[in-house]
């Protein structure tokens, strides 16, 4: 099954209040900023990739791809960020990733677009857990995304599921999808 171009999305826009504020796309996991680690894995999955910070643009910039914040302003969450890259995306199709997921699967594209059943959305499941910030969503969904945001919500599973996102499982690797949340996370990973 071939897929469609894709664009990758790291979303790095939120306020890492476990992190003291620190901004989580720059801690270092082996000596490197976690959204480096990220950008690693989806760059060979997608045709282009566009980083989502709402603060240390320039240091973002320094990855030498296109940095965009927020396009609705007041509004925190990854949702204000999806939409904003779903706007600026070149093609159809947007894979996201946050930035303190340093493990996603390197057939991450490919497994969501095989299961995603016709969906405009479909995200990563590890059995455990629902991880909607792992997703591939279509852009057909900015106006009703938007229309949710300025409507006052900003919960992703919520709407995720009016519009149908499907759960994709992935069962090979139980890490692929651990978050970096703390300093302490990030210190005691072995990498």
């Amino acid at each position: 099954m071939s897929i469609p171009t894709l664009t990758g999305a790291i979303l790095s826009g939120g306020q890492a209040t476990r992190m003291g504020g620190l901004d989580k796309g720059l801690v270092t996991l082996g000596k490197i900023p976690l959204y480096q680690h990220v950008l690693q894995r989806l760059q060979p999955q997608v045709s282009g990739v566009i980083i989502s910070a709402n603060r240390n643009i320039e240091e973002y910039q320094k990855s030498g791809y296109p940095v965009l914040s927020d396009s609705i302003s007041g509004f925190k969450g990854p949702l204000a960020g999806i939409l904003t890259v779903l706007e600026h995306s070149p093609t159809e199709w947007v894979l996201f990733a946050p930035c303190d997921t340093p493990f996603i699967p390197t057939h991450l594209a490919e497994t969501l677009w095989a299961g995603r059943q016709g969906a405009l959305a479909a995200y990563a499941d590890d059995g455990e857990r629902a991880h909607p910030t792992v997703a591939l969503i279509s852009k057909q969904l900015i106006q009703p995304l938007r229309n949710y945001l300025l409507g006052g919500d900003r919960k992703l599973m919520i709407f995720m599921s009016q519009q149908s996102a499907i759960p994709v499982r992935f069962h090979d690797d139980p890490r692929a999808f651990r978050n970096i949340n703390t300093l302490d996370d990030a210190a005691q990973e072995a990498f």
